[in-house]
């Protein structure tokens, strides 16, 4: 099932059920005057996040946090199947509960299923990280954790019945600082950060090293080009007469490095319209495990990536990225020490957290201005220097034992 098809359930039939659901929720909690105080040792914590593979690595310092700071509690995953293999890799977690969303039918019966499972745990904490999905909203309420966490948009107030604890979602803040709000509204005493790197065995690293051994590829001496966006956002995409050319200048002026393009299986036909041009370049889309994705990206000299999950995957492992930002806000996503940003700040960017399809209908001028002349300048750039960073504006998170944003529930 498609991602605009998954937004159109969501929206006609989670919002109408989220919103019955609304009255009951405060009515039963009036009755049953549960407490929701969080100084207590909370021993099961669930996070949820089912969409994006980018906003799932964004996660990560806020499950290290919750594990350093309650480490006797089990923290639960909950997220699409699709991405269960990539949490797998994630240390911080201790289980992994899933939604099937590859079809109407399944959605629902996965919902039930899941739900179920989630009452056999009996949650402490349940800590959503969903701003947009109804679906998500739903299973967070009938889990029937004590302590409920969602993200507020003034759009969504129903939602303030569904949660207990909500926090404002700022689209300014770089992600994984919206969500760490959680972490330090709970008190946690010890904040990480920093992503987290993937936890891959040494007979995965063996796996991988054969792959690149195969690829002809030494460690340091490749550049990967990552020319796909999902069809979450497909406006991401730098066009691909742009990659056609930068591939073009690559291979004339970079004789000592390999290009290697990635992509998904559902990505190969737009890769290959890109690699068919340049004989010299290797295309390995639909070819790699994400493990084997993973460990490419990881000993690459750069990664030149459009906004999407490989760019995540490069922020974790420490690679040198250049990402190429439009839609969506750098300063939102694009928080890391290890990249080099290009971003034309139009007057409709960043429109992602406004519109389920962008007022350009896919003529996403704010990637089409970004030159490939740009583009060689800042790769040559990031090639040439130790370590890329950014400089952030420093957002104030908390006021004395007050963490800021908390939206309160009347």
């Amino acid at each position: 099932m498609k991602t605009r098809q998954k937004l159109f359930i969501d929206t006609f039939i989670g919002n109408v059920l989220a919103l019955l659901l609304n009255p009951a929720v405060r009515l039963l909690g009036f009755i049953l005057h549960i407490d929701h105080s969080l100084d207590k040792p909370f021993k099961t914590i669930v996070v949820s996040k089912y969409m994006g593979m980018g906003s799932i690595i964004q996660t990560t310092p806020l499950l290290q946090t919750l594990k350093v700071n309650y480490p006797q509690a089990r923290i639960i995953f909950v997220t699409n199947t699709t991405n269960k293999a990539l949490l797998e890799h994630i240390t911080a977690v201790d289980e992994i509960l899933t939604l099937d969303d590859t079809g109407i039918l399944k959605v629902f019966l996965s919902m039930s299923n899941l739900i179920i499972r989630l009452w056999k745990r009996r949650p402490d904490v349940f800590i959503d990280l969903e701003i947009y999905s109804n679906i998500s909203s739903l299973i967070t309420s009938f889990s029937l954790a004590t302590n409920r966490f969602g993200l507020f948009k003034n759009d969504k107030k129903y939602r303030m019945g569904l949660y207990t604890h909500m926090m404002y979602f700022n689209r300014k803040s770089p992600v994984s600082e919206a969500y760490l709000q959680f972490a330090r509204l709970l008190g946690c005493k010890k904040i990480i950060t920093k992503l987290s790197t993937f936890n891959l065995s040494e007979q995965e690293k063996e796996n991988s090293d054969s792959v690149l051994l195969n690829l002809n590829l030494e460690k340091g001496k490749y550049i990967v080009i990552n020319p796909n966006a999902s069809d979450l956002r497909i406006e991401r995409r730098w066009p691909a007469q742009n990659f056609i050319g930068l591939l073009k200048k690559m291979t004339e002026e970079l004789p000592g490095y390999k290009i290697v393009l990635i992509g998904a299986k559902n990505e190969m036909d737009f890769v290959k319209a890109i690699s068919s041009t340049n004989k010299t370049v290797i295309d390995t889309s639909g070819k790699l495990s994400l493990v084997n994705l993973i460990y490419l990206i990881g000993n690459a000299a750069l990664l030149v990536t459009n906004d999407t999950g490989p760019m995540h995957i490069g922020f974790a492992q420490g690679t040198k990225t250049l990402a190429l930002f439009g839609p969506c806000s750098p300063d939102q996503y694009g928080n890391t020490g290890n990249a080099n940003v290009i971003y034309k700040n139009v007057y409709c960017s960043p429109c992602v957290h406004e519109f389920i399809i962008p007022p350009c209908k896919g003529d996403n001028q704010c990637m089409k201005l970004i030159s490939v002349e740009e583009v060689w300048k800042e790769l040559t750039k990031s090639l040439q220097v130790t370590n890329l960073s950014r400089n952030f504006s420093e957002t104030i998170l908390y006021e004395s034992n007050h963490t800021l944003g908390q939206v309160f529930r009347t």
